[in-house]
């Protein structure tokens, strides 16, 4: 084995600025770095982790535990020693060959905040959600191949990425962040993202843990839900996204559980995810969230962003605290040696840094996420996809001029040095982060270049009756509406803002050939909809979002994204119409009941027979496709095969969706299966999915076991979780399985 080389020689070779801070980030080796055992590279993460964790001081380990962030917030103020810029920063032990962790938001992409790297620029994905609404982990794990190169070909190697917490409410500012609000959905596209940013040998987190479902409050929210409810919904959703993704590490929440801080709950770092599931990797705090040293017994490994917090816990404290034996010593040796663990399992001592960055296939990448994503909620007679031989086309609203919205906060990737940036203004921490970028990918500019023989205007709707007086004029409408929803700050309801609902009414009622393109975080309310022929959720499509919408639009994609959330008629059907915590003053802890337990969504609007305004899976195409010959094998766990058909005249994508809808012990709403298929017209394709036990069980809390009955359970294939479907059954057998 060759020994690692020297700095002087990586800068020497180091020929531009990128390569100046990749050669800056790798590992310097000791002296002796082939003579080392834990340089074996034939030895397990674990076996490394133990022998390199016995070479460190009592110094070295705590050194490892905390650690600044690595912004610029004022004139003057100096990076860490060591640190590239970004979210946060680890140092490093050159003495033993340990690189220092550069950790950088987040899922959609690799951030500058503040602009600590001067004109750097990242690939930016669209957002979870829409990324849930592809159906397809294929395209999460691409997108996250993305995140983690570039943010390798950058030295930055810990990506705070993996959003899973579940969309209980559809107010939630961080909705986007996430992947919806079923837990098998949202565990697998999340899953595959982490899989995809630790592929290319960089540390991803999950996050944020656990039932950290709203931003009201984030900090002393209460959250009160069962044992058995917290398993079956939102843990699942992470257990599941951990077994498929495999993160470095965990990133605990800001919120309470059930009393008890999210990052010093022992019940959860300790009991569930160390414990029940097995857990090998290390637990992150959240910018902010570490309230005393005790946290380290409690689960917590390292404390991140730690100027945030009331003072550097996990600094003179803890070693305060072991020191006088109130913390044992080997809890900080637990600590390291999981940090080092995660980094060896990632390939951080071993990998060479060299990766080459195709900006050009990564943009792609993003497009065809955004373009799968993008969901056709309705279209009546047929008036998309629009005709080539449209003539008089009037855009309005949303700034489609400029380019496509993006959410707001700590996820916000600079696409391009030039997007543009509306503040918003407020107030508090975010309030730095309070602008609304738009990612220079134009849809007026792209339907322009797909339309040449259209005659296409533009108008901002900022005068409502001035557009409608243009619309009169046109042949048909296309109108914007925007929802900018951002980190830190929940909507106050599910309208669209500054007028936009009365800007579409009277568009529409100006011309009854007005289309509809919603920019959301999440679900909002539709008072114009009876008025409007065609509306489609473009969500935040990334920066080749203005194409992908284009494509849409024009026929050039068949839509085929469904609806990873529901999509209510009124905030009245879901059981918080209040938001928690509203009005109360910071450092006031509140209590957040989870009363529907684990039936978040369809589950609940089926359980009380509601309907929505859109029920979750739902999305149309420009063909059709049918549902035949369900199959339905039991014993331990359901197997399902069924045919899908495209019965249309054109080539789409399908999600078909396998729901259980009876159990031994009643009528249930479960999605238990999915897929994604691609489909010429006339061409049928066989699928078969077979259900996770824990899909089909329930939570018990006495055993803290999963107990699947015996019996009869009826299953169904369907468009949506509103949708009959076509039906099957089979028997199963009683099954225990471990937590």
């Amino acid at each position: 084995m060759k020994p690692t080389s020297s700095i002087a020689a990586r800068l020497a070779r180091a020929t531009s600025v990128t390569a100046l801070i990749v050669a800056l980030a790798l590992p310097v080796a000791a002296a002796a770095t082939d003579t080392q055992p834990w340089q074996n590279t034939s030895l397990s993460a674990d076996q490394r982790a133990a022998l390199l964790e016995k070479a460190l001081t009592p110094d070295e380990r705590l050194s490892l535990v905390h650690g600044p962030m690595a912004m610029i917030f004022f004139p003057g103020m100096k990076l860490p020693e060591g640190a590239i810029g970004s979210a946060g920063f680890i140092p490093g032990i050159p003495r033993l060959g340990i690189p220092a962790q550069q950790e950088s938001d987040a899922s959609l992409g690799v951030t500058n905040p503040g602009n600590v790297r001067p004109g750097d620029t990242a690939t930016a994905l669209p957002s979870s959600l829409l990324l849930a609404a592809t159906f397809n982990p294929d395209l999460a794990f691409k997108g996250g191949v993305v995140v983690g190169q570039e943010a390798r070909s950058r030295g930055i190697n810990v990506q705070l990425a993996g959003g899973v917490n579940l969309a209980r409410d559809p107010r939630g500012g961080r909705n986007f962040e996430y992947a919806g609000e079923d837990p098998l959905l949202a565990g697998t596209i999340a899953g595959a993202a982490i899989k995809g940013i630790e592929s290319q040998h960089v540390i991803s987190t999950m996050k944020h843990f656990a039932i950290n479902d709203q931003e009201t409050g984030r900090n002393f929210a209460n959250s009160i839900i069962s044992e058995s409810a917290m398993r079956e919904s939102d843990l699942l959703a992470f257990q599941i996204a951990l077994e498929t993704g495999q993160p470095g590490s965990v990133m605990c929440s800001y919120n309470l559980v059930n009393g008890a801080y999210a990052c010093g709950n022992d019940h959860l770092l300790n009991t569930v995810l160390k414990g029940d599931w097995g857990y090998k990797g290390y637990v992150m705090s959240d910018w902010g969230a570490v309230k005393s040293t005790d946290f380290a017994v409690k689960g917590l490994d390292q404390q991140s962003g730690e100027q945030l917090d009331k003072q550097v816990w996990f600094g003179a404290p803890l070693k305060a605290a072991i020191d006088n034996g109130s913390i044992p010593a080997a809890r900080l040796s637990d600590m390291s040696r999981r940090i080092l663990r995660s980094m060896f399992a990632a390939g951080l001592f071993d990998s060479p840094a060299p990766v080459t960055v195709d900006r050009a296939a990564n943009a792609e990448v993003s497009r065809q996420a955004a373009a799968e994503g993008i969901v056709l909620l309705k279209n009546e007679g047929n008036l998309l996809p629009l005709a080539a031989t449209a003539k008089n086309i009037l855009i309005v609203g949303g700034h489609a001029d400029a380019g496509v919205l993006s959410g707001g906060g700590s996820s916000q990737v600079t696409s391009d040095v030039n997007q543009v940036a509306i503040p918003v203004g407020g107030e508090g921490m975010m309030a730095a982060f309070n602008r609304m970028n738009f990612h220079t990918s134009s849809p007026v500019k792209a339907l322009k270049d797909r339309l040449p023989n259209a005659n296409i205007r533009f108008d901002t709707g900022r005068y409502p009756a001035e557009a409608a007086r243009k619309a009169k004029e046109a042949d048909l409408v296309i109108v914007f509406g925007n929802q900018w929803m951002a980190e830190g700050d929940d909507a106050a309801d599910l309208s669209l803002p500054d007028g936009q609902d009365a800007l579409i009414a009277t568009l529409a009622e100006a011309n009854p050939h007005t289309i509809v393109v919603l920019q959301t975080g999440g679900a909002v309310t539709m008072p114009w909809l009876g008025k409007t022929p065609a509306v489609i959720e473009a969500w935040y499509s990334g920066q080749k979002g203005g194409e992908a919408i284009a494509d849409v639009l024009t026929g050039a994609v068949n839509p085929s994204g469904h609806l990873p959330v529901t999509f209510p008629q009124s905030i009245d059907q879901y059981p918080r119409a209040t938001m928690p915590g509203l009005g109360l003053p910071d450092g006031q802890v509140f209590d957040v009941h989870y009363d529907e337990g684990s039936d978040i969504g369809y589950r609940r609007f089926a359980k009380l027979n509601q309907k929505a305004l859109f029920p979750f899976g739902h999305g149309l195409s420009y063909t059709q496709f049918a549902y035949s010959d369900v199959k339905v094998t039991g014993g331990k766990t359901l197997s399902v095969s069924f045919k899908v058909t495209n019965t249309g005249a054109v080539a789409g994508k399908d999600a078909p969706q396998v729901y259980l809808d009876q159990a031994p012990g009643g009528a249930v709403k479960r999605l238990i299966g999915f897929s994604k298929v691609s489909l010429a017209p006339g061409e049928s394709t066989t699928v078969t999915v077979t259900a996770d036990q824990r899909l089909l069980s329930r939570f018990d809390e006495k055993t803290g076991q999963w107990l699947q009955a015996g019996g009869q359970y009826n299953v169904s294939v369907a468009h949506d979780a509103e949708d009959a479907g076509v039906t099957g059954s089979a028997t199963l057998v009683a099954g225990i399985r471990k937590p």
